[in-house]
C-alpha cells in the first residue's frame, strides 16, 4: 500500500484513527505535545499512502467543554489535514464530545471536503468519494433513535442499529462500497483501559456486529485497544495515544483501508513519551534510574514495605513523570476492601455508582427516586 498509482482511479484508500481525546491529561501531566507528535506522524502516514481520505472515528475532545488550548490544537491539526494538505476528512463526534459544540461550522465545512457529523438525522446521507459511501453515524442515545423514527418499539441498542442500517441501506448505490463511521460499544469487544468509559450507546448493551454485516466496512471508535475487536471488516482504530496506565503494553497506530480489492494495513505509531511499569524497592528503583528515559512516564509498584518519608518526591528526582505511585501489599490490600464494599453495597449504591462513573455526575433526587420504584417494583415481580 505504498502507492496510490496502486490503486486505480477509483479505488478508495482511506486511514481510520479515532479518539484523539484532545486536551486530556495523564494525572495532571498535558499530553498536547504528544498528541501533537502522535498528529505529525498521523499527517505523514496520510501523506505517504497517499489516502483519498481520513475518518476520525469520534472522542476528538476530551470534554465536553474543552479548554481553549485543547480547542487551538483540534483547529490547527483540521485546518493542516484539510486546507492544508487538502484531504477530505470525515468525522463524528462521540460521548466524550459536545456534539451541538462541535458541529459549530459544519454548513461551510462541507465545502472544503471537512464532514464533521454530530446529528442522527445527517447520518443517512452518505458523503461519496470515489467508488465509496460514508456513513457518518455519531454517539446517541436510545430516545434520540425513537424519536427519529417516532418508534416507542425500539427498546435496546440493537433495535436502534436495525433501524439506522435499514435506513442507510436505502441510499446504498449500486457499484459503491458502503462504510459506517461510528462510535460505539460493539459485540465480542473487550474493554482493556481504564481511560475507556463504561458509557455504552444508550447506556445499554453493545451492538452486535452482525447489525453491521452490510456494511464493507465498519469505523469503530470508543474503545482504545485495536485488539479489543477481531473482526476482518469492524474494526477499532484505538487510541493514537496510551491515555492510562493499563494502555502500558498497547501498540498505537491507524488503518489503512482499500476498498477494491479489500485490504487492510495496521501502520504503528511511535510514542515521544511512553508509558513503563517499574516493580522494585527504593533502592534498586533509584539505582536503576540512569538506564530509563527520564522523559517518559512511570507507574511505580514499590515493594518496600517499610515506610519511607516523602518517597514520591525523591523518586520524581530521578523519575519526574511518575502517574501512579502504589506499594504491592497496600495494593492488595485495597483491592480486597474494594471487593468486601462492593458485596455489601446495595442494588441502589451500585446503581450510583456507576452512573457517577459513567456521567461525572451524581444521580438527582428524582433519578434516584425513578431508581428506587423501579427497583421496589422488580423485587415485588421476582418474589
Amino acid at each position: 500500500m505504498s502507492s496510490a498509482k496502486q490503486k486505480g482511479e477509483k479505488t478508495m484508500r482511506f486511514l481510520h484513527t479515532a479518539d484523539w481525546h484532545i486536551g486530556k491529561t495523564l494525572n495532571d501531566f498535558s499530553l498536547l505535545e504528544d498528541q501533537q507528535a502522535a498528529f505529525t506522524q498521523i499527517e505523514r502516514i496520510a501523506q505517504q499512502a497517499q489516502v483519498d481520505a481520513i475518518v476520525v472515528a469520534g472522542d476528538l475532545y476530551d470534554r465536553s467543554v474543552p479548554s481553549e488550548a485543547a480547542v487551538t490544537e483540534l483547529n490547527g491539526m483540521l485546518r493542516q489535514l484539510n486546507l492544508n494538505d487538502h484531504f477530505p476528512v470525515l468525522a463524528i463526534s462521540g460521548n466524550h464530545d459536545s456534539a451541538v459544540r462541535l458541529s459549530t461550522g459544519t454548513d461551510w465545512f462541507a465545502r472544503s471536503s471537512l464532514y464533521l457529523n454530530t446529528t442522527l438525522a445527517a447520518a443517512f446521507t452518505p458523503v461519496t468519494i470515489k467508488d465509496t459511501q460514508f456513513f457518518l453515524l455519531p454517539f446517541f442515545g436510545i430516545q434520540a433513535v425513537r424519536n427519529y423514527f417516532h418508534d416507542d418499539h425500539i427498546k435496546n441498542v440493537n433495535d436502534a442499529m436495525e433501524r439506522i442500517v435499514a435506513e442507510m441501506k436505502k441510499s446504498f448505490a449500486a457499484g459503491k462500497h458502503q462504510v459506517l463511521v461510528a462510535h460505539f460499544f460493539a459485540a465480542g469487544s473487550q474493554r482493556t483501559a481504564d481511560s475507556e468509559t463504561l458509557i455504552e450507546v444508550g447506556g445499554l448493551s453493545a451492538v452486535s456486529t452482525a447489525v453491521l454485516a452490510p456494511f464493507d466496512y465498519v469505523a469503530l471508535g470508543h474503545l482504545h485497544n485495536r485488539k479489543a475487536l477481531n473482526e476482518e471488516r469492524v474494526k477499532y482504530s484505538g487510541s493514537p495515544l496510551k491515555f492510562s496506565v493499563s494502555e502500558a503494553h498497547q501498540e498505537k497506530g491507524v488503518w489503512l483501508v482499500d476498498t477494491e480489492p479489500f485490504a487492510v494495513q495496521w501502520v504503528p505509531l511511535q510514542p515521544v513519551h511512553d508509558i513503563t511499569l517499574l516493580k522494585g524497592s527504593f533502592r534498586e528503583l533509584v539505582t536503576s534510574a540512569k538506564d530509563k528515559p527520564a522523559t517518559d512516564f512511570y507507574d511505580i509498584e514499590l515493594t518496600d514495605r517499610e515506610r519511607i518519608p516523602d518517597v514520591l518526591n525523591k523518586l520524581r528526582t530521578v523519575y519526574p513523570k511518575i502517574v501512579s505511585l502504589h506499594r504491592t501489599h497496600q495494593a492488595r490490600q485495597l483491592a480486597l476492601n474494594r471487593q468486601k464494599q462492593r458485596l455489601a453495597a446495595s442494588p441502589l449504591d451500585l446503581l450510583s455508582d456507576f452512573y457517577s462513573q459513567t456521567t461525572g455526575s451524581k444521580l438527582s433526587s428524582e433519578q434516584r427516586r425513578w431508581a428506587e420504584e423501579a427497583l421496589i417494583k422488580t423485587t415485588k415481580e421476582e418474589q
